[in-house]
């Protein structure tokens, strides 16, 4: 095993774009780390770099201590699991399996042990003699994860490999991956497009945009502690909600509705005095709303037009709007209000999190 370093790296290509700019992360040793983002966000591409699939326009790129800008992919010592599983078609699952091992001259007797012993850990081992036609998508992906562990490298570096399965099999193979993670203690680095995968897979997770990383952290204090906007939208399912609002004095004034903040919401982030009497950007998450029935949640209660609602079993997600912007909230399954209501929602003010309009940071 070995950690993964990126020292300002950047990609530009041919074309001028610019698809990872100035970017530093350390992966440590051991650790699962997810790279996290939307669509052109340099994601995959950084993935690469590291392989060696992608030359560098500038920085270094370590591998343990060794210096690998310069070095052939074959020789990093990294396994690629690929969104299209990579399989050789003509090829039975026991010589994809092997094909590694085979081509650094490994002895027959050890390749067919290394691959029985894999295939067995991955459930796999009555398969070992079918081609890849013949198996199903979550068959292929174990087959593409067995293959890169059985060459026992460095690291691991995956490339969306659960996008291609149905939502079904996508959750039992995000834990089936955590839980060989678990086993085999490999460095990986993880590319998802999916928030969800981020969330529930990884050590930490590097959230990216625009080729820049946003955030590094741990799941919960992306989820608990976004530095901005964007980390806020983007990290949570639903996404939080953004809402302008006016600070005046110890209220939050949405349009003609205002909330009460207690001391203890400026006692928390000191600098949110200094934008009194100024617009700020407030985040709700979609669970700090309650169906306010009775009308006694003075200062914490906000009415919202209900646009539609959809009903999830034990929960329900009601999509809102209030002074003209979307939200949503999760509220209990049995909640009775459908679209073209209008809803009273008490809010807890202790929960909610603010954003400098301008810069887009979180307010500390």
């Amino acid at each position: 095993m070995a950690s993964i370093t990126l020292e300002k790296i950047s990609k530009v290509f041919g074309d001028g774009t610019e698809a990872v700019s100035n970017l530093d992360l350390h992966v440590a040793d051991g650790e699962f780390m997810i790279l996290v983002g939307p669509s052109g966000s340099g994601k995959s591409t950084a993935l690469r770099m590291v392989a060696g699939l992608e030359e560098t326009t500038e920085g270094w790129i370590l591998i343990g201590d060794r210096l690998v800008n310069d070095i052939e992919p074959k020789d990093r010592d990294l396994a690629m699991v690929f969104q299209s599983y990579a399989l050789y078609p003509h090829m039975t699952v026991e010589a994809n399996m092997g094909f590694a091992l085979k081509m650094q001259g490994e002895p027959k007797d050890q390749i067919a042990r290394r691959v029985r012993e894999v295939a067995e850990m991955l459930g796999v081992s009555d398969l070992l003699h079918k081609r890849p036609r013949q198996l199903s998508g979550g068959q292929r992906q174990r087959v593409a994860l067995g293959r890169a562990i059985v060459r026992e490298p460095a690291a691991f570096l995956m490339d969306e490999p659960l996008s291609n399965l149905d939502a079904k099999l996508r959750v039992e193979m995000r834990a089936y991956i955590a839980r060989l993670h678990q086993e085999l203690g490999t460095t990986t680095v993880y590319v998802t497009h999916d928030q969800v995968e981020a969330m529930t897979m990884g050590d930490r997770v590097a959230v990216m945009r625009d080729g820049r990383i946003e955030q590094v952290a741990e799941p919960s204090v992306l989820y608990e502690r976004p530095a901005n906007m964007f980390v806020a939208g983007f990290i949570g399912s639903p996404a939080m909600n953004l809402v302008q609002a006016r600070l005046d004095g110890h209220e939050l004034a949405f349009g003609e509705q205002r909330i009460t903040l207690p001391d203890s919401v400026f006692d928390a982030r000191r600098s949110l005095l200094s934008y009194e009497g100024r617009e700020v950007v407030v985040g709700m998450r979609p669970e700090v709303f309650h169906v306010s029935y009775n009308g006694g949640g003075a200062g914490r209660e906000l009415t919202f037009d209900v646009l539609l609602t959809e009903v999830l079993g034990s929960d329900m997600l009601a999509h809102l709007s209030i002074c003209g912007t979307d939200a949503t909230a999760r509220l209990p399954g049995d909640t009775i209000i459908r679209g073209g209501d209008h809803v009273r929602l008490l809010v807890d003010p202790t929960r909610l999190y603010f954003f400098d309009p301008q810069t887009e940071l979180a307010i500390g």
